[in-house]
Protein backbone atom coordinates (compact mmCIF):
# COMPACT_ATOMS: atom_id res chain seq x y z
CA UNK A 1 0.00 0.00 0.00
CA UNK A 2 1.41 3.64 -1.20
CA UNK A 3 1.74 5.79 1.56
CA UNK A 4 -0.76 8.77 1.10
CA UNK A 5 0.59 12.30 2.25
CA UNK A 6 -1.53 14.68 3.76
CA UNK A 7 0.75 18.11 3.84
CA UNK A 8 3.25 18.51 1.32
CA UNK A 9 6.59 21.17 1.46
CA UNK A 10 8.54 21.65 -1.60
CA UNK A 11 11.35 24.21 -1.38
CA UNK A 12 12.54 26.14 -4.76
CA UNK A 13 14.97 28.34 -5.54
CA UNK A 14 14.86 28.35 -9.62
CA UNK A 15 17.80 25.80 -9.83
CA UNK A 16 17.35 23.30 -12.04
CA UNK A 17 16.92 20.10 -9.44
CA UNK A 18 14.62 22.22 -7.43
CA UNK A 19 12.48 22.66 -10.56
CA UNK A 20 12.54 19.04 -10.59
CA UNK A 21 11.24 18.87 -7.49
CA UNK A 22 8.39 21.01 -7.79
CA UNK A 23 7.25 19.40 -10.85
CA UNK A 24 7.29 16.31 -8.41
CA UNK A 25 5.47 17.80 -5.74
CA UNK A 26 2.78 19.17 -7.96
CA UNK A 27 2.41 15.35 -9.10
CA UNK A 28 2.08 14.22 -5.78
CA UNK A 29 -0.14 16.59 -4.60
CA UNK A 30 -2.42 15.74 -7.20
CA UNK A 31 -2.12 12.17 -6.69
CA UNK A 32 -2.57 12.65 -2.67
CA UNK A 33 -4.90 14.96 -2.98
CA UNK A 34 -2.70 17.01 -0.29
CA UNK A 35 -2.13 20.57 0.78
CA UNK A 36 0.72 21.77 -1.08
CA UNK A 37 3.25 24.24 0.64
CA UNK A 38 5.89 26.23 -1.43
CA UNK A 39 8.92 27.69 -0.31
CA UNK A 40 11.59 29.91 -0.89
CA UNK A 41 14.25 31.23 1.37
CA UNK A 42 15.67 34.77 0.85
CA UNK A 43 19.75 34.22 2.18
CA UNK A 44 21.34 37.13 3.41
CA UNK A 45 24.84 35.87 3.79
CA UNK A 46 24.50 36.12 0.03
CA UNK A 47 24.06 39.88 0.14
CA UNK A 48 27.21 41.95 1.37
CA UNK A 49 26.89 43.95 4.61
CA UNK A 50 24.92 47.02 2.82
CA UNK A 51 22.80 45.38 1.36
CA UNK A 52 22.01 43.39 4.12
CA UNK A 53 21.75 46.38 6.38
CA UNK A 54 19.68 48.31 3.68
CA UNK A 55 16.13 47.46 4.81
CA UNK A 56 14.84 48.76 1.24
CA UNK A 57 16.99 46.42 -0.31
CA UNK A 58 16.03 43.25 1.92
CA UNK A 59 12.81 44.00 1.80
CA UNK A 60 12.47 44.47 -1.94
CA UNK A 61 14.40 40.92 -2.43
CA UNK A 62 11.55 39.49 -0.33
CA UNK A 63 8.81 41.15 -2.44
CA UNK A 64 10.27 39.66 -5.66
CA UNK A 65 10.51 36.39 -3.86
CA UNK A 66 7.13 36.55 -3.29
CA UNK A 67 5.43 37.18 -6.47
CA UNK A 68 7.80 35.22 -8.08
CA UNK A 69 6.29 32.23 -5.44
CA UNK A 70 2.46 33.45 -7.03
CA UNK A 71 4.04 32.18 -10.60
CA UNK A 72 4.73 28.56 -8.81
CA UNK A 73 1.01 28.75 -6.82
CA UNK A 74 -0.31 29.68 -9.94
CA UNK A 75 0.90 26.56 -11.99
CA UNK A 76 0.22 24.52 -8.87
CA UNK A 77 -3.71 25.60 -9.35
CA UNK A 78 -3.67 25.16 -13.04
CA UNK A 79 -2.27 21.28 -11.98
CA UNK A 80 -5.78 21.18 -10.02
CA UNK A 81 -4.12 21.41 -6.73
CA UNK A 82 -6.81 23.21 -4.48
CA UNK A 83 -4.62 23.93 -1.36
CA UNK A 84 -1.55 25.61 -2.25
CA UNK A 85 0.24 27.84 0.18
CA UNK A 86 3.34 29.65 -0.21
CA UNK A 87 5.88 30.88 2.18
CA UNK A 88 9.10 33.31 2.20
CA UNK A 89 11.60 32.57 4.86
CA UNK A 90 15.10 34.02 5.79
CA UNK A 91 18.15 32.56 6.74
CA UNK A 92 20.11 29.78 5.85
CA UNK A 93 17.80 27.11 3.62
CA UNK A 94 18.32 24.08 5.36
CA UNK A 95 18.72 25.47 9.00
CA UNK A 96 15.48 27.96 8.18
CA UNK A 97 13.93 24.80 6.72
CA UNK A 98 14.14 22.37 9.26
CA UNK A 99 14.08 24.53 12.16
CA UNK A 100 11.53 27.47 11.24
CA UNK A 101 9.23 26.43 8.53
CA UNK A 102 8.71 22.72 9.21
CA UNK A 103 7.31 23.39 12.91
CA UNK A 104 5.41 26.00 11.43
CA UNK A 105 3.98 24.31 8.87
CA UNK A 106 3.86 20.19 10.07
CA UNK A 107 4.44 18.72 6.71
CA UNK A 108 4.69 14.86 6.33
CA UNK A 109 7.10 15.28 3.35
CA UNK A 110 9.69 17.58 2.25
CA UNK A 111 10.66 17.76 -0.79
CA UNK A 112 13.71 19.53 -2.29
CA UNK A 113 16.44 19.55 -5.19
CA UNK A 114 19.73 18.19 -4.63
CA UNK A 115 21.39 21.02 -5.47
CA UNK A 116 21.31 24.63 -4.67
CA UNK A 117 21.14 27.64 -7.50
CA UNK A 118 23.94 29.27 -6.99
CA UNK A 119 27.13 29.66 -4.48
CA UNK A 120 29.64 27.90 -3.13
CA UNK A 121 26.95 25.46 -1.52
CA UNK A 122 26.11 24.26 -4.59
CA UNK A 123 29.15 22.11 -5.29
CA UNK A 124 28.81 20.78 -1.88
CA UNK A 125 24.99 19.63 -1.89
CA UNK A 126 25.64 20.52 1.87
CA UNK A 127 21.64 22.58 2.04
CA UNK A 128 20.04 19.01 0.91
CA UNK A 129 22.21 16.59 2.59
CA UNK A 130 21.96 18.78 6.04
CA UNK A 131 17.88 18.59 5.54
CA UNK A 132 17.67 14.59 4.68
CA UNK A 133 19.96 14.36 8.10
CA UNK A 134 18.14 16.34 10.77
CA UNK A 135 14.51 16.63 9.25
CA UNK A 136 11.93 15.38 11.54
CA UNK A 137 9.96 14.14 8.47
CA UNK A 138 10.72 11.87 5.37
CA UNK A 139 12.65 14.16 3.30
CA UNK A 140 12.73 13.60 -0.82
CA UNK A 141 15.57 14.88 -2.83
CA UNK A 142 15.48 15.21 -6.56
CA UNK A 143 17.95 15.25 -8.98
Amino acid sequence: MATKFQRILVGVDDSADALLAFKYALHQAKRDDAALYIVSVLEKDQMNVYQALDDDFVHGERQTLETHLQDYRQQAEAAGITQVHTLVAEGNPGETIIQDVIPHVQPDLLIIGSEAKQGVRRHFGSQAAYMAKYSPISVLVIR
